[in-house]
């Protein structure tokens, strides 16, 4: 490639398969609330989505400030707590990222996560140094379908939207990419190609991709 391009990927299904550990955290979050969603329900409703939408669709009701807030707090700290004996990165991912930074290709992470979720995951995986914009939940005012993380992580890497590819597992993500004008990889651990927007690839996982495939795109 002889241009300069800039790589982005989601956290939760992009950089680990999260969703799971999130579901399960939910069941039991909103078992206090006599509440019992189906899968097909948090496929639907929770992945890729913040908090305020998530809550606020299943309590019902708008659930905003103070209440968000620490209902916000106690499932994702129970999330954390389910998750951090599980965290692995996605087969391939960790190889794929050092082959990007030997190409020096810019990369960064963009989630509706919160900042806490990002860290632990950071921690625990070689990653932070080799990114050079990372936002979380509280780093935007307008979360997924809305492209504000995107273009703020292009506006950090130095890239304009049109040479950011960027790695989603999520219809509100993808959504949010390709509304940035951005291309799009599609990471089939949350949904299937059919379930998504229309992507300029698919992957399960990262054991076939590689820098030179990203310049055919």
């Amino acid at each position: 490639m002889n241009k300069e391009i800039a790589v982005i990927f989601d956290m939760d299904g992009v950089i680990c398969h999260t969703n799971p550990y999130h579901s399960l955290a939910f069941r039991e979050f909103f078992a206090k609330w006599n509440l019992s969603p189906t899968e097909e329900e948090f496929a639907k409703h929770m992945f890729g989505k913040s908090n305020s939408y998530i809550l606020s669709h299943f309590f019902n009701r708008p659930v905003s400030g103070k209440e968000l807030s620490v209902l916000e707090n106690e499932k994702e700290a129970l999330f954390r707590k389910i998750y951090e004996p599980h965290i692995e990165p996605i087969a391939g991912l960790i190889d794929f990222i050092n082959e990007l930074k030997g190409h020096d290709v810019k990369l960064g992470v963009a989630t509706s996560a919160p900042c806490e979720n990002l860290d632990l995951i950071l921690k625990k995986l070689p990653l932070r140094d080799k990114m050079s914009s990372i936002l979380a939940s509280e780093d935007v005012k307008k979360h997924k379908p809305n492209p504000e993380v995107h273009l703020k992580s292009a506006h950090n890497l130095g890239v304009p939207p049109e040479r950011c590819i960027v790695f989603e597992d999520s219809y509100s993500g993808v959504t949010a990419a390709l509304n940035a004008g951005m291309k799009v990889v599609g990471v089939l651990t949350s949904h299937t190609a059919t379930e998504l927007p229309p992507c300029s690839l698919y992957i399960n996982d990262y054991l076939d991709i590689s820098y030179k495939t990203l310049g055919n795109i």
